[in-house]
This record gives C-alpha cells, sequence and structure tokens, in this order.
C-alpha cells in the first residue's frame, strides 16, 4: 500500500519552532508528575491547537508502555503510541511519537506528545 506523502505549505502550513517555556504534564486523576521540560519543541499545523513535543528523556518512562498502534500523517510521517500507566488506571494510546517524522518536521525526533484529555498540559512563558 503506498501512502501519500505531501509538504507543508501555504494551504496546510506547519511550523516547528524551540520552547524553552517550562512546560510540565500531569496525570488529571491524580497529578502524577509525567514530564518537565523547558527543551519542547512547539508544533502548529493549519487550523489545529498547538501541540508540544517533549524530549523523551524529560518524561517518566517509567508510566510508559508501548503499544502496537499506529497512524498515518502525510506531513509527517508514522506515529507510535503509548500507553499512559498509573496506579489510578491505565490510558491506552494517551502519548504518541514520531521515530522517523519527514524532513518537514524532524525536530520532533525523539519527543513525544499527549493528547490534552488524558493530561493536564501547563506552559509558562519565558519572559525576555
Amino acid at each position: 500500500m503506498s501512502r501519500e506523502k505531501r509538504i507543508p505549505g501555504p494551504d496546510h502550513p506547519i511550523e516547528v519552532v524551540e520552547n524553552s517555556s517550562p512546560i510540565r504534564v500531569v496525570t488529571r486523576d491524580g497529578g502524577k508528575v509525567v514530564a518537565e521540560t523547558t527543551s519542547a519543541v512547539t508544533l502548529t499545523e493549519a487550523g489545529y491547537p498547538a501541540v508540544h513535543y517533549i524530549p523523551l528523556a524529560d518524561v517518566d518512562q517509567a508510566l510508559l508502555e508501548r503499544t502496537d498502534s499506529h497512524t498515518y500523517c502525510p506531513y509527517k510521517g508514522e506515529a507510535s503510541y503509548y500507553s499512559l500507566v498509573t496506579p489510578e488506571k491505565k490510558i491506552a494510546d494517551a502519548v504518541w511519537l514520531y521515530e522517523e517524522p519527514f524532513e518537514a518536521v524532524r525536530t520532533i525526533t525523539g519527543r513525544v506528545a499527549f493528547y490534552p484529555e488524558h493530561v493536564e498540559i501547563t506552559s509558562e512563558a519565558v519572559s525576555n
């Protein structure tokens, strides 16, 4: 099966920028800290909400369990998924990762993103 590959442009803009703001990810059902970083990148895509991609090294990996799920985006490539496992519950496919993203979004390599309906993501703006 051939998968279509598209390049971001005026009809579907994608921008990835470094984000040194402190970002914290906690579970909604117990306040367990899942990730903290000042090394995220923020991806904005067409009309979608901005997504923070956090270095895997800044995530409590003991809370992640790889799943067999995969999805495909013609602009970013194939995403793999993790379940978020806490003492309270297991949330299937709550976290995603593009292990080999397309060149236009290469900076998200080695970073994960979280579905906001499963976690609380806070970001503090850094003043200059």
